[in-house]
């Protein structure tokens, strides 16, 4: 899915009818402060940046909510942890070309606030504040909610997301009442710097077992468990 930049035309004046991400502002100075960072203006983003991150969070809890109708709640929540965490939301503002349009103090511009993900999240959500108060909750859902779809489609099943492979493993064998598992260290090599572990994570009764190989023994352990789940059609 291709996200579609508002137009460069953003500032020009108020009789041109700024748009962004599907989006034309009837009050271009609502997007003209969404997009104006703290380092820049007596009148900046972070109220607007408040509100956003009510909305997103409630955009994103109801497509969850409406998707998965029996997950439970500690899966949606942390569902919606991983679609509005700051680095997901800096990857949306950087399809919509928010970057290059916020603007920043000489001191952030010369640090390259442009691109941090903090200052590109802010500005998201306070762009998400800004279509509210323009055009009113319906508007802001239709725009915002496209934004998300690619990465909504990309979430694993509810009750892998957030938790390792471990801990996955371990609540799949209780909730059958098997023996939990058996992990070893089958050998460590490589220089101190660059060390390879390779683990075992070995359900004894079941006689299955398989291997991970990792730069840490936690790491390997880790694929090795998400390995036995693959085995277990878990």
């Amino acid at each position: 899915m291709v996200l579609r930049p508002f137009r460069s035309d953003a500032f020009a004046a108020v009789s041109v009818s700024p748009a962004c991400g599907g989006h034309a502002f009837r009050d271009p100075a609502l997007l003209q402060r969404a997009l104006t960072h703290r380092s820049a203006a007596p009148t900046h983003n972070e109220r607007l940046e408040f509100l956003g991150d009510a909305l997103v969070g409630a955009i994103v809890a109801e497509a969850l909510y409406v998707r998965w109708p029996r997950a439970v709640e500690g899966e949606l929540t942390r569902a919606r942890a991983e679609l509005v965490r700051e680095s997901s939301l800096a990857t949306l503002a950087r399809q919509l070309e928010l970057g290059t349009r916020i603007q920043l103090g000489p001191g952030e511009m010369k640090s390259g606030g442009h691109r941090r993900d903090s200052i590109l999240a802010d500005a998201l959500e306070a762009l998400v504040a800004a279509i509210y108060l323009d055009a009113g909750f319906e508007t802001c859902r239709a725009v915002v909610l496209p934004w998300f779809a690619e990465a909504i489609d990309a979430l694993p099943p509810p009750h892998k997301i957030g938790k390792d492979a471990k801990t996955r493993l371990q609540e799949w064998l209780q909730a059958r009442q098997w023996p939990l598992p058996v992990y070893s260290l089958l050998s460590e090599s490589g220089e101190e710097h660059a060390k390879l572990f390779v683990a075992e994570c070995a359900l004894v009764d079941r006689d299955l077992r398989r291997t991970g190989e990792a730069g840490s023994r936690r790491a390997a352990e880790q694929l090795a468990a998400e390995a036995v789940l693959d085995a277990l059609g878990a």
